[in-house]
């Protein structure tokens, strides 16, 4: 369980950042990764503000807005606005620079997911795409997996990648092999997660479990990863 005042904290003008795992100058050695999801950052930056251009590689870097607008430019010469309701995957590989900025007059809200790819060494790459179904209440879309089924991002990982919007009072279940693990990573509202209150903020790792139940005690979003 990573409750937000657990998590790591950075305040930089340009960003305020929460870590759920160990990342830059913020280091936790109990909790450094979960399985292949290795950063987990929960992001706000303010008009006109962003991230320079950096490099990144070996890593599947995953963007996902929850409110407002980035705007992103690489190095493979792809240049996009991502908005609410878009996913984006840049597989970093052997290697990428990047940058990422808030082109509008308001403060964008965001996650940033880094996962480890299957093998290092792949070849850069970039996908982006909109999801209307996304936004369809009380049932999990899929977001990304390895196979790209069902209209999802393709992510070179044993990962899939859900999201879910669920009004007070309603519950979805998610059936898992207990041969794979689950985080839970809760954006707004308030969730019962096999009996686990979580509040917005809040994340929790789920193992040796045959059923994942999710029951809102007020309207939420949220993502689930299922992981090997």
């Amino acid at each position: 369980m990573r409750r937000p005042k657990e998590r790591g904290q950075a305040e930089h003008g340009w960003l305020k950042s929460c870590h759920t795992f160990s990342f830059a100058s913020y280091f936790d050695p109990e909790h450094t990764k979960f399985r292949a999801l290795r950063v987990l950052n929960e992001d706000w930056i303010p008009s006109g503000k962003g991230f320079g251009t950096h490099p990144h590689e070996n890593m599947e870097i995953i963007t996902y807005v929850v409110e407002g607008e980035i705007e992103h430019k690489d190095s493979m010469g792809n240049g996009s606005v991502i908005r609410r309701g878009a996913l984006q995957r840049m597989t970093a590989g052997t290697g990428v620079t990047h940058s990422e900025f808030n082109p509008t007059a308001q403060e964008t809200h965001l996650l940033q997911i880094w996962i480890y790819t299957e093998r290092i060494g792949l070849e850069p790459g970039y996908e982006q795409r909109d999801f209307p179904s996304r936004w369809k209440p009380n049932e999990l879309v899929l977001l990304a997996s390895q196979t790209g089924k069902r209209n999802s991002l393709t992510i070179h990982q044993d990962v899939e990648i859900y999201g879910g919007l669920l009004k007070t009072g309603k519950q979805l279940e998610h059936e898992i092999s207990l041969d794979r693990h689950a985080w839970i990573q809760m954006i707004k509202g308030q969730l019962i997660v096999n009996g686990i209150d979580l509040q917005a903020g809040d994340g929790a790792a789920i193992d040796e479990e045959k059923l994942i139940t999710l029951a809102a005690a007020e309207s939420s979003e949220f993502l689930l990863f299922a992981l090997a």
